[in-house]
C-alpha cells in the first residue's frame, strides 16, 4: 500500500482520514465502506491529511475490536502500519467490500458516499439489502471452464499494466494475482469475472456477454420504407479489454470529423467528446448484469445521437437522481480490473467525468434512462454553443462566468458569488484569479471595489 499515493488522491468515496482512534466513529466508517465498495481509513492524520501524533498499535487493536462490536454484523478489517518520511507511522485500516448487509448496534445502516458516511431510507435499505442478498455473480465458478480457457497473452499484458497502477512493489506470482483480482476462487477453479476479464472466448460459456455496434443512415432505425436502416453491423467479442478496445476504434471510425484553423494552428474536432464516448462504454461494460441473458451491450449510432444500452437496471440504491453522487458497482472486481488496465482514470468517477466532458465542448448533458433490464446513456451531438479555446482549461463555474460576461460587461466577486452560492469565496477567488494569469479575464480596481471584464 502506498501511502504517497493515498495522500495525493484524498478522503473521498474509498479513502478516510481518522486523527485519532475513536470506535464510534471508526464503527461508522467501518459499516459505511462495507456497505460500499470497500476501502481505506488512515489512523493518525487530520481530515486534511496532516501528519499527527503516531498512534501506538496495541491501543488501536483494542479500539477497532471494540468498533468491530458495533457492528451487526461485524466487518472484517485488515491493518498495517505505514510509515512516513519522518519515520513516523500511521495505521492503515483496509475495509473489503461485504456481501452482506451491515449495521450499527443502534439500527443505523450506513453507506460511504463520497466523503461521507451517510444514513439511508427505509427504502434504500431494502434496495441495498435486495442488492447484496443476490450474491456477487461474478464471482461464481464457471461450470467446466478450466485454467485453459485464459489467455496467457491477457494475463502477462494485465500484470505489467497493475504493476504500474498497483502498490508500489508489489510481487505477485499468477495464481496470486488471478486470485487477488477474482479471477478464480479458492478452489483454483476460473470464475465469471475471470473468464470476462482474461478469457480466451469468454462468450462460450457466459452467452451474450460480447457488445453490438449499429450504425444507422439518419435519426431513426428504420428507413422510409420501414426496413432496418443501418450502414454498418458489427458484434464484437472477446475478454473486456478487448470489447472496450474494438468498440473504441469503430465509434472512432464512423465519427464525423472537423477541422478549424484557430491563428496558426490546425485543430481536428470529432464528434463526440472523446472521453465522455469512452467513459460510456467502459460503464456499460463495468457494470451490465451478466447474468441476464438473450441481451448483449448494444451501441447505437444515429445521425444526431449516440445510445449506450447494458443490460440490467441501475445496482443497489442508485436511482436516477442520485447517479452523480453515489456510487455502487454491481461488479467490483470487474471494475478493479478495468481500473488496473487503465480504462478507468479514478473509482466512483466515470459519470461525473462524463458529463463534463460533454459540457466543456459545448454539448447537452448526457441523458440517462433505466429501467429494471436496462440503462441507456444517450449523448447528443448538436452543440448548444460554440466550445472556445478556453473551455479545455476552465472549469464548469468559470465556464458560468464567462457566461455572464457575454451577457454583461463586467463581474464582481458578488455576482461570481451569485451564480456558485454552495462555493466557497476563497475558491471563486482563486477561480478568478486564474482566469487573469490565463490572460482571459482583466481585472479592474482593488480591493472590494474589483471587478473583472473580458481582456
Amino acid at each position: 500500500m502506498d501511502l504517497k499515493e493515498l495522500l495525493r488522491k484524498g478522503r473521498g468515496q474509498l479513502l478516510e482520514f481518522m486523527p485519532q482512534p475513536d470506535a464510534e466513529a471508526l464503527a461508522e466508517t467501518l459499516v459505511a465502506f462495507a456497505n460500499a465498495d470497500g476501502g481505506t481509513i488512515l489512523v493518525g492524520l487530520s481530515t486534511t491529511g496532516m501528519l499527527l501524533e503516531e498512534v501506538e498499535p496495541e491501543h488501536l487493536e483494542a479500539v477497532l475490536l471494540r468498533a468491530q462490536g458495533m457492528c451487526r454484523p461485524p466487518v472484517k478489517t485488515e491493518w498495517q502500519a505505514l510509515e512516513t518520511p519522518s519515520g513516523t507511522a500511521v495505521v492503515a485500516i483496509s475495509v473489503p467490500r461485504s456481501p452482506e448487509l451491515h449495521s450499527l448496534f443502534d439500527g443505523r445502516v450506513l453507506l460511504r458516499s463520497g466523503e461521507k458516511n451517510r444514513p439511508l431510507s427505509g427504502e434504500e435499505i431494502r434496495h441495498l439489502a435486495s442488492a447484496k442478498g443476490a450474491g456477487e455473480y461474478e464471482l461464481e465458478a464457471v461450470p467446466g471452464a478450466t485454467l485453459d480457457d485464459f489467455d496467457q497473452g491477457i494475463i502477462t499484458e494485465y500484470a505489467a499494466k497493475r504493476r504500474l497502477r498497483g502498490p508500489r512493489g508489489e510481487q505477485l506470482s499468477e495464481q496470486e494475482l488471478l486470485l487477488d483480482s477474482g479471477a478464480i476462487n479458492a478452489e483454483g477453479k476460473p470464475t465469471v469475472a475471470g473468464l470476462l476479464l482474461f478469457g480466451r472466448n469468454p462468450q462460450r460459456m457466459i452467452p451474450h456477454s460480447d457488445a453490438v455496434l449499429v450504425r444507422f443512415a439518419g435519426t431513426t432505425p428504420t428507413n422510409r420504407d420501414g426496413l432496418p436502416g443501418y450502414t454498418r453491423r458489427e458484434e464484437i467479442r472477446g475478454a473486456l479489454c478487448q470489447i472496450i478496445d474494438k468498440l473504441w476504434n469503430i465509434l472512432w471510425e464512423e465519427m464525423r470529423h472537423e477541422t478549424f484553423i484557430h491563428g496558426l494552428e490546425r485543430e481536428e474536432r470529432p464528434e463526440y467528446p472523446p472521453a465522455a464516448v469512452r467513459e460510456a462504454i467502459v460503464n456499460a461494460v463495468a457494470h451490465r448484469d451478466y447474468r441476464i441473458t438473450g441481451r448483449r451491450i448494444e451501441v447505437r449510432m444515429f445521425d444526431d445521437r449516440l445510445e449506450i444500452i447494458s443490460p440490467g437496471g441501475l445496482p443497489g440504491h442508485i436511482t436516477l437522481d442520485n447517479i452523480v453522487e453515489e456510487h455502487f458497482s454491481r461488479n467490483p472486481r470487474i471494475v478493479r480490473g478495468l481500473f488496473y488496465w487503465g480504462f478507468i482514470e479514478e473509482l466512483g468517477l466515470g459519470i461525473d467525468r462524463m458529463i463534463d466532458e460533454m459540457l466543456q465542448a459545448g454539448h447537452p448533458r448526457p441523458q440517462f434512462e433505466a429501467t429494471p433490464f436496462s440503462f441507456k446513456v444517450i449523448l447528443r451531438n448538436v452543440r448548444e454553443r460554440p466550445a472556445s479555446q478556453w473551455e479545455k482549461v476552465l472549469n464548469e463555474r468559470q465556464i458560468k462566468a464567462l457566461e455572464y460576461l457575454q451577457e454583461h460587461d463586467r463581474i464582481t466577486n458578488r455576482e461570481y458569488h451569485d451564480l456558485c452560492p454552495h462555493v466557497t469565496p476563497e475558491t471563486l477567488r482563486l477561480d478568478l484569479a486564474d482566469m487573469v494569469e490565463k490572460g482571459i479575464l482583466l481585472r479592474i480596481g482593488d480591493k472590494k471595489g474589483a471587478y473583472y471584464i473580458l481582456k
